[in-house]
């Protein structure tokens, strides 16, 4: 039976084993990997006992060095959207050609992301792109976001990225591929400076969180990728939960998506207030369980498994 695993530091609590082992019926095994959070991990050691291995905090950016060093060697390569985001998740086998083999790195967070974001936008997307093309669903889906986005709106749409860390400048990259004009916000303002300039190419903006309340107003797109509630979050109101062009122009109500699945840091209240003003909160779950759906393929070859399975899998 071929074995797969996530490599991170205090993930007892994680729930893709669950997702992975009830989601593709029993077919492969899937294990934890739990290494101190000062370890360097070697990964080329750690690809020899698994066919592919997902990454998570705090060894996606150690994962991406050593998959450019791989590369650098002719024993690896690295793909587009992982190269902009310099921090991988994904590590898997990949056919270099002329009978040899080596190892790719990817993001699904990338992925999840955007997969999440477009069937909120346009219900049933992700199951009919991935109906048609299974084994490249999530560009697809990708492809149409990108192309569609600006339909949907009366001016170019504006997203926020709460964060700093890798899922952060996934969730940054993920913004811009789609057409959002994007600004980045942090506890500490430096680090969203710096997130900012790196990826000046996109015109990325940092923006100071006591401007928390008006930036989540302002946007049509909030991706919280922070660690746990920021000053200030508890005080949102509806209205800034609200998108006001959605009277006038029939354009979609905002969307908040996070990352974190076991300890959100939006509270059962203030999702209710979302939903009464037309705003969709999409939980943590839902970006997990869209990262497994477009990292199946990569990480087993196979076909993925259908959407209804995966959403019915109870992660605990």
């Amino acid at each position: 039976m071929e074995k797969f695993a996530l490599v991170g530091s205090g993930i007892s609590h994680s729930g893709s084993p669950t997702l992975f082992g009830a989601a593709y019926g029993g077919r492969y095994t899937y294990d934890l990997v739990d290494l101190p959070s000062d370890g360097k991990p070697d990964f080329r050691k750690i690809l020899s006992l698994y066919r592919a291995v997902n990454i998570t905090a705090p060894f996606k950016e150690e994962a991406f060095r050593q998959a450019v060093q791989l590369t650098k060697e002719g024993e690896g390569s690295i793909s587009g959207p992982c190269m902009r985001i310099r921090a991988t998740n994904l590590l898997c086998p990949e056919d270099l050609g002329n009978g040899k083999s080596g190892i790719c790195a990817h993001n699904s967070d990338f992925s999840g992301i955007i997969l999440s974001v477009a069937e909120a936008l346009w219900p049933g997307v992700v199951s009919q792109c991935y109906t048609r093309y299974p084994d490249k669903g999530h560009i697809r889906v990708h492809q149409f976001a990108r192309g569609s986005i600006l339909s949907l709106y009366s001016r170019k749409p504006q997203a926020l990225v709460i964060g700093a860390g890798g899922a952060a400048r996934a969730a940054v990259v993920a913004a811009c591929e789609m057409g959002f004009s994007t600004a980045v916000m942090n506890r500490t303002a430096s680090k969203a400076e710096a997130l900012s300039r790196e990826y000046s190419s996109y015109d990325v903006i940092p923006v100071p969180l006591s401007d928390l309340a008006g930036a989540i107003q302002e946007c049509d797109l909030v991706l919280y990728c922070a660690a746990g509630p920021l000053e200030g979050l508890a005080n949102l109101r509806a209205e800034h939960f609200d998108t006001p062009d959605r009277y006038r122009f029939l354009c979609p109500g905002k969307i908040i998506l996070e990352a974190n699945y076991k300890n959100p840091s939006f509270n059962p209240a203030q999702i209710s207030l979302m939903h009464s003003v037309g705003c969709q909160y999409i939980g943590g779950e839902r970006w997990l369980r869209y990262q497994a759906l477009s990292g199946y393929t990569l990480m087993t070859g196979g076909i993925p498994p259908s959407m209804e399975d995966l959403m019915r899998v109870e992660l605990g």
